[in-house]
């Protein structure tokens, strides 16, 4: 399985669109890095792509609107996250706010989960 590695860049563009609540932690994963709340990933980086765990109906609405990419390796992407288009990564400001906004609206949904258990 190839994992790419995000770029400098990549990990700065992520960190800006990551709401800044006190509750979020952002960890290091694979090379890449996850947005983390209540110990559940909300948003991820793997290479360039943002990927985001969203309530259903928002879901649908992102990749029913938008040309979003799979997240994850593509021999095996990762469930119920959906990756932002890969467009936006080179579309300026504009495609930040978009990106930031569907980031929130992860933070929210994955926010109002239970906190994941810790391992013994």
């Amino acid at each position: 399985m190839d994992m790419p590695k995000a770029t400098a860049e990549d990990k700065e563009r992520f960190r800006a669109v990551v709401p800044g609540h006190p509750d979020v932690t952002i960890k290091p994963m694979f090379g890449n890095l996850g947005a983390f709340v209540n110990g559940n990933m909300f948003a991820g980086l793997f290479g360039p792509t943002i990927g985001v765990k969203l309530a259903a109906e928002d879901k649908q609405e992102l990749e029913g609107s938008e040309r979003t990419v799979p997240f994850g390796p593509p021999e095996r992407p990762m469930g119920g996250y959906t990756g932002l288009p890969e467009v936006w990564n080179a579309e300026g400001d504009g495609d930040d706010a978009r990106a930031r906004a569907w980031v929130e609206k992860a933070y929210t949904h994955v926010s109002a989960l239970p906190p994941k258990a810790a391992k013994k």
